[in-house]
């Protein structure tokens, strides 16, 4: 095999895509950064103890793991940033107020998240924690649609499902939470036989119930059929109150419902959503409040936030990253280095060309040259 071959969904990043992500990556930080949101930096590695903490067993599945030659512990590699960002803030920030938090950084997972996606996203996100109402999950979905808005990504549809749904159905029959891992399985699959089989002995208002989950999906007004099909749970009515706000707030983007999608239950304990666009099988961004996982760090904190694969993103956004740059002759001349120099102390591109060789560059488009008139270097036009 040769030696440059590197493993499945495994890739390089080549200067033209980097820069793209690059210019994404800063524009959405100094979006967050508007918002009052604080840059961390996790580690890549951490013991596994912390890592999965609070996150359910897929996590677990998705982490390459190894031993730590100096304690003997095992550590992973992180597959989720949003895990240690809670950590942060529930054990060393440990502040009593609002806190928001944001991050970009490589993951890396066993297998690919989806068809022809990466084993190595570029995982970039905001966290509010200390929040528990619906305001959080407003500004948390606002700051993601301008995002994908921000990117170039037209035509957003935005799914929203609620954690409190399922959970209020299983509240009320012990037996049904006893068989809270497998519904979990069949709902998400929309698995409608299996899930006949599953509820077959739970009492018929919770059946129904749970066998309506599959076909409540669709625009807003999916969320009105809800109401007369399944039980009135306070918690359940206060889930759809929730969804029916948001869904409103949701701007140009074409949102729907479906209280069936639980991808992520076992770890969020609220409203969840999955961003999608043209282009793209898997959602491009996921989302939701995850107010469980804090306690495992010793601290009961509300959080709710989303992430996105910035590489994914760069993939379709029809941003163009392509720099102007100037073109400079190569010489020791004390008046072009003085030139050169202060041409770029102004924030402009200038590239020397090397002696004996043409500029070839993909990132950048040499639009003007530097050159000498009258002993004078100035820019002009190419």
């Amino acid at each position: 095999m040769p030696n440059w071959l590197l493993p499945e969904n495994i890739a390089d990043v080549l200067p033209s895509e980097a820069r793209k992500i690059e210019e994404l990556r800063r524009a959405m930080l100094d979006r967050f950064r508007a918002y009052g949101y604080e840059l961390v930096m996790p580690p890549l590695l951490e013991y596994t103890d912390s890592l999965f903490t609070g996150t359910g067993h897929d996590l677990d599945l998705r982490t390459f793991k190894l031993v730590d030659q100096m304690s003997g512990r095992t550590m992973g590699l992180r597959a989720d940033i949003t895990p240690q960002v809670a950590r942060i803030d529930a054990h060393l920030l440990n502040r009593t107020g609002v806190t928001r938090l944001c991050y970009a950084g490589s993951v890396l997972l066993t297998r690919p998240r989806g068809l022809l996606t990466t084993r190595e996203p570029l995982q970039i996100g905001a966290e509010i924690f200390g929040h528990a109402s619906i305001e959080a999950d407003l500004e948390i979905q606002e700051l993601l649609l301008f995002c994908l808005r921000q990117s170039g990504l037209k035509q957003v549809r935005l799914d929203l499902c609620h954690a409190g749904v399922l959970e209020a159905l299983l509240e009320s029959v012990p037996k049904a939470e006893a068989l809270e891992s497998a519904l979990f399985g069949v709902l998400a699959a929309k698995d409608v036989p299996q899930l006949e089989a599953i509820t077959a002995s739970l009492p018929s208002p919770v059946r129904d119930a749970l066998r309506a989950l599959p076909h409540l999906y669709g625009d807003v007004g999916i969320l009105d059929e809800a109401r007369r099909r399944l039980p009135a749970h306070p918690k359940l009515h206060a889930a759809l109150d929730d969804l029916a706000f948001l869904a409103g707030q949701g701007g140009d983007a074409t949102v729907t419902v479906d209280l069936a999608d639980l991808r992520g239950y076992q770890y969020h304990s609220g409203v969840m959503f999955s961003a999608y666009v043209d282009g793209v099988p898997n959602a491009i961004a996921l989302g939701g409040r995850y107010d469980k996982v804090g306690q495992a760090f010793g601290r009961v904190r509300p959080a709710t936030g989303f992430s996105m694969d910035l590489r994914e993103v760069a993939g379709v956004s029809p941003v163009e990253a392509r720099s102007n740059a100037i073109l400079a002759p190569w010489s020791q001349s004390p008046g072009l280095r003085e030139a050169i120099a202060t041409l770029r102390q102004a924030g402009e591109v200038v590239i020397q060309a090397l002696p004996g060789h043409e500029t070839d560059l993909e990132e950048f488009a040499c639009d003007r040259a530097l050159i000498e008139r009258d002993g004078a270097w100035q820019v002009v036009d190419r």
